[in-house]
Order: structure tokens, then C-alpha cells, then sequence
């Protein structure tokens, strides 16, 4: 089976577990399950997964510091999946680098299309990136729906989780203009609340961050109290 249909559950309810894998097994999808941390360390050093789907709540380790580890050392997507649903639980997933956010019970197919549509946004095991253009001194940005990844002007990639990707998309749709924060927590399905501008704030945190081994910054400026705008051209491909 494609790669683009593996997908990874670290789930230690067994029930639980068997009952997803069995429905996305019949959706198409090729379905690892294990119980806990230790198992999920072992699948993924022998195996590539695009997709984990991730309980917070495990019997040797929180899910929270896989997402991290997930984050900074593999390109899969991360899907949380707890029983935990207070906003400040959903804040911290996301600083974390989860994609998306679910609470049990779930609805087991808003899971499947929650799962399509992340891996539909990918493209995998073909390279869609442009040729270079012969302009050396080309001076924008790019951003690119195939793989989730921003390309500075020098062409150094930056991977980007998909609150991220839909961050940039939005301050990309208005270069050099302020976006104002309502607009980027409905777009980023944020609530406007203390903890919705906090995971804004994280998210703007985590993208400046982004700088180390890159010959510039990602060019996002603070218009304080008001938003945020990408300062520099960019083109979305």
C-alpha cells in the first residue's frame, strides 16, 4: 500500500484502538496501533509514518512530549486525540506542534476527514518544487501547498506544521499589509478569548524561532495592538 496511507495510533485503550484502526482500515488506510510510548519510539525507528495519531493521556509518557519529538525530528503530521478538553490542554498541544486538535468521544468520521484532508495537502514520494528561476537575485518568498514548506529567497526550506502553513497563507493573501488578530484567530479556528490570542501569540512565537542554520528571519511584524503582517513579498505556488 502507498506510503501517503500509513498512519500511526498510540492509544493505550485497547477497545479504543482496535475500533479506529478497523475504521480507517476499511477507509483505505494501512493502520499501526500501539499502546504506549516505548512501542511508538520502536515502530517509527524502523518504519515512516505520515500521520500519528496521538492520546495525551499514556501509561509511560504524556503524549504532549511525543508530539515534541515528533515535531523536531520527523516530517509526520500529528493529530491529538484525548479525553482532555479544556482550552488550556489545546494550547499547550498546539505550542507542542499538533496539527489538530480532537476530544473524545469522536465522531469517527469527522477523524477520516480530518485525516484526508491533512494527507491530501501533502505530496509524497514526488518532488512538485519548482525549478529554480534563472534570476539568482530573486528576493521573494514562497510558499507551497504541496508539502507544507516556505522557501526564503536564498531557497532554504522551512517546514511548516499546518496552523502555520495557515498563518503564513493568510498574511501572505495581504503582503506588507496588517492582518488584524479577529481575522487570524477565525482563520486559524482559534477563539477570540484569552486563551485563542495566547495560541496566536505561540504560534507567531514558534514561526520567529524558525531562524537557526537560515540566512534571515521569517519577516512577520507586529503591528501592536492591532496584528500582524508578512513584510516582505511572497508568492504562494
Amino acid at each position: 500500500m502507498a506510503q501517503n496511507k500509513r498512519i500511526i495510533i498510540v492509544e493505550d485503550d485497547r477497545d479504543f484502538r482496535e475500533s479506529i484502526m478497523e475504521y480507517l482500515a476499511l477507509a483505505g488506510f494501512e493502520v499501526t496501533g500501539v499502546a504506549s510510548a516505548l512501542d511508538f519510539y520502536q515502530k517509527i525507528a524502523r518504519e515512516r509514518y505520515l500521520l500519528v495519531i496521538l492520546d495525551i493521556s499514556l501509561p509511560d509518557q504524556d503524549g504532549l512530549v511525543l508530539a515534541e519529538y515528533v515535531r523536531k525530528n520527523t516530517d509526520m503530521r500529528i493529530i491529538m486525540l484525548t479525553a482532555q478538553s479544556s482550552q488550556k490542554s489545546k494550547v499547550i498541544a498546539y505550542e507542542s506542534g499538533a496539527d489538530l486538535y480532537l476530544t473524545k468521544p469522536v465522531d469517527f468520521p469527522e477523524l477520516l476527514a480530518s485525516i484526508t484532508s491533512i494527507l491530501g495537502r501533502l505530496t509524497v514520494g514526488t518532488s512538485s518544487r519548482p525549478e529554480p528561476e534563472p534570476d539568482n537575485e530573486k528576493q521573494h518568498w514562497q510558499l507551497q501547498r504541496n508539502d507544507w514548506s516556505m522557501l526564503t529567497p536564498k531557497e532554504e526550506i522551512i517546514q511548516l506544521t499546518a496552523k502555520e502553513f495557515d498563518l503564513i497563507e493568510k498574511l501572505a493573501s495581504l503582503p506588507n499589509q496588517v492582518v488584524e488578530r479577529q481575522v487570524l484567530l477565525k482563520a486559524l479556528d482559534y477563539e477570540n478569548d484569552e486563551f485563542g490570542n495566547r495560541s496566536l501569540d505561540a504560534l507567531i512565537h514558534r514561526l520567529r524561532r524558525k531562524k537557526d542554520g537560515l540566512s534571515c528571519r521569517i519577516p512577520i511584524k507586529t503591528a501592536h495592538g492591532s496584528g500582524y503582517c508578512f513584510s516582505e513579498p511572497i508568492v504562494i505556488i
